[in-house]
């Protein structure tokens, strides 16, 4: 029972590390750090189109990442918990000690690649 009881943690640890793996919704979770903001602010800093940005967060709002609020006509997204900012960070600092193995390895490459987003002037 132990083993079945295991299996399905790391099954469940597995399937929250997938909604931090995709390049997209890593950018949007990184874009929410800095606060809450409506869909067309996350479009605007990352890039991504509106629906591909919907999707994306009702993928995260799912997994319990990110929470919403209505204010009138808007929807405000937010991270749904400061230990996702906590994991946000962590990666930083751990990345900043193994990025050249990370970027070198040839076993996980990137599904795709995010638009460049250069800060307007």
């Amino acid at each position: 029972m132990l083993a079945v009881t295991n299996k399905i943690a790391l099954s469940t640890k597995a399937k929250l590390f997938r909604a931090f793996s995709d390049p997209s919704r890593l950018f949007i979770l990184e874009t929410l750090f800095d606060g809450p903001k409506i869909v067309n602010e996350i479009v605007q800093v990352t890039g991504l189109s509106q629906p591909n940005v919907s999707g994306h967060l009702s993928c995260l709002r799912d997994c319990g990442l990110v929470s919403t609020q209505h204010q009138g006509k808007f929807v405000i997204y937010q991270l749904s918990d400061s230990r996702v900012n906590e994991i946000l960070n962590l990666t930083s600092s751990l990345l900043a000690d193994v990025a050249r193995d990370v970027y070198e390895c040839t076993r996980y490459e990137p599904e795709t690649v995010l638009p460049l987003v250069l800060p307007k002037e």
